[in-house]
């Protein structure tokens, strides 16, 4: 590659003049770190086109209620069941290549959503969209392994998740004033491109290491404290998923991403049906727990990382921090479910969500924290079996508040949330992968 040489030629003048204490860092893992909350935020925007743009298609293509779910059924199974493939790849070739050719292909399956005549295409089309997308996140948390500091790794998925919730969020006010000038199918081809455009960006900016990057000098090398010996070869899934924290892991990651769905998929149903509000009031009041869940994204890692640098111990930092999150979410949940304002409600519900979004980016810091190198393929793991959680909510949404009423979903949450919560008792985030060089972090 053409900037190895010069990345050589630093390293060695550095190894003359070690003494660059007095040297500015650079920035480029904040224009790394930049480019890979755009990605989370493409994710998040792509997927709420079709979402803001459903009633219009189900009209002009003639399609049922029942047939668009299954559209959204063939994404989420194919996005959950392609995690792994997906971690594998941005492990095995490098998270430069693998996010160009992953962004490039579900941004042209965005594109090609335009082109869908009916039912059966429009499934087809979001399939291979979901077999896309479903390697953004594990890639994208395997490609900052080499440009974060270990005690910057929390606020820095917690950043990544909140831009893609905040796309999520701002979504529909791009899409509705394109859809009313020039049509639905223009949207797609409008998000597709944006798509593109990043994957260009990207490869022509990032590099898989702080040393490959031209940009980075020795004093930003040394603060990241990049330089440790590579990994290589074939990702070693025997040790990996004879970690018993990955299944720990997982298994919290399932509680937290069904409970993610119940919200993103029916609260708005839950209070046209349940609390009474019009379509109006349910559209102000569905936005608002997004919008907490948005700060909580931001502010559950970034308190990791300020309890990290306090008491240098890991386990402090991610388990008791995830703990409060997901405590402060079940005990708001149930006193929501039981109020009988609408608002009073929709306020303890913006709590609860709040706390749930406070343990995302620290979920996503652990895979950094025990993988290295492997990231991707631990947290493709990870966010298998989460998605798997996201995919069965609509049967126990759908089932339970049939039989016992629209409180109970909500009031399953809460459950879940306290089962996570013990379940993070047993996640140890300074127990590695065997055979990956340690980062400097305390034991718990």
């Amino acid at each position: 590659m053409s900037d190895q040489p010069q990345a050589a030629a630093s390293v060695k003048q550095t190894d003359a003049n070690p003494d660059f204490s007095s040297m500015r860092p650079t920035h480029v893992r904040h224009f790394v770190l930049g480019l890979t909350v755009f990605a989370y935020a493409i994710t998040y925007m792509d997927r709420q086109v079709l979402a803001t743009a459903r009633p219009v298609i189900m009209e002009q293509l003639g399609i049922s209620l029942a047939a668009m779910g299954l559209v959204t059924t063939g994404f989420r199974l194919a996005y959950a069941l392609f995690q792994i493939p997906g971690g594998w790849l941005g492990d095995t070739i490098g998270a430069r290549r693998a996010l160009t050719i992953i962004v490039s292909w579900w941004s042209i399956f965005t594109a090609m959503t335009a082109m869908a005549w009916n039912a059966v295409s429009m499934i087809v089309i979001q399939v291979f969209f979901g077999l896309g997308e479903a390697g953004a996140f594990p890639i994208a948390t395997r490609s900052l392994a080499r440009w974060l500091r270990p005690a910057d790794r929390g606020f820095a998925q917690g950043i990544t998740h909140a831009g893609s919730r905040l796309g999520g969020a701002l979504t529909p006010l791009i899409v509705v004033p394109i859809i009313r000038l020039w049509g639905w199918r223009a949207a797609f081809y409008s998000f597709g491109v944006i798509g593109v455009v990043w994957a260009i960006a990207w490869y022509s900016y990032y590099r898989n290491t702080p040393e490959e990057h031209r940009g980075v000098n020795a004093a930003e090398r040394d603060l990241i404290g990049s330089g440790r010996k590579r990994m290589s070869g074939p990702v070693p899934w025997s040790k990996i998923l004879g970690h018993g924290n990955l299944w720990i892991l997982a298994l919290m990651y399932f509680c937290y991403n069904h409970n993610l769905n119940v919200y993103q998929d029916w609260f708005a149903t839950y209070l046209r049906q349940s609390k009474g509000m019009t379509l109006t009031q349910m559209g102000i009041y569905a936005s608002l727990p997004f919008f907490a869940g948005t700060v909580g994204d931001l502010a559950g890692g970034w308190f990791s990382d300020l309890v990290l640098r306090w008491t240098g111990k890991v386990n402090i930092a991610r388990r008791w921090v995830a703990i409060a999150g997901f405590l402060l979410a079940a005990a708001a949940t149930i006193p929501a479910t039981l109020a009988h304002d609408p608002k009073a409600s929709v306020a303890l519900y913006c709590v609860a969500f709040f706390g749930l979004e406070w343990t995302v980016g620290i979920s996503w810091a652990v895979p950094l924290d025990i993988g290295g190198d492997f990231a991707g393929s631990v947290s493709a793991f990870m966010n298998m079996f989460g998605n798997l959680g996201g995919a069965l909510s609509a049967t126990v949404v759908t089932y339970t508040a049939a039989h016992y009423g629209w409180n109970m979903p909500f009031q399953i949450v809460a459950i879940l949330c306290v089962i996570a919560a013990l379940l993070w008792l047993k996640i140890d985030s300074s127990k590695k992968i065997t055979g990956l060089v340690p980062d400097t972090l305390g034991e718990a």
